[in-house]
């Protein structure tokens, strides 16, 4: 019994659909009148793992250009990001308002 190697042609190939990459969400921290600047700095530190500075950096661009975003996720965990923000604004007595928003989507318009 011989075995030939048997060329490429021999095969039929399917090809494999390709695999999307999951939508990303935006949380999105937003500037109000009453919640304090080391309010939203500890946010970013403790529930987004920022550095000092990167907090900082953020939460000046919360407070002038009105909102910024935190980080950027996949819709679960932005969710839970967002809830969790939430929840200590208001053990804080912070009206800190936090949203999730989907990622712009530059390669197509498909909607879920």
């Amino acid at each position: 019994m011989s075995t030939k190697p048997r060329k490429e042609e021999d095969f039929a190939l399917k090809e494999r659909p390709k695999t999307k990459r999951p939508r990303k969400y935006m949380v999105l921290l937003h500037n109000d009148d009453y919640t304090t600047m080391e309010f939203v700095v500890w946010v970013l530190v403790d529930l987004f793992n920022k550095s000092q500075t990167e907090a900082m950096h953020l939460m000046l661009q919360v407070h002038s250009k009105g909102v910024g975003v935190a980080g950027v996720f996949t819709r679960d965990v932005a969710e839970s990001k967002a809830n969790e923000v939430s929840e200590a604004a208001r053990e804080h007595g912070h009206p800190l308002m936090c949203t999730v928003e989907p990622e712009p989507d530059s390669s197509s318009s498909d909607s879920e």
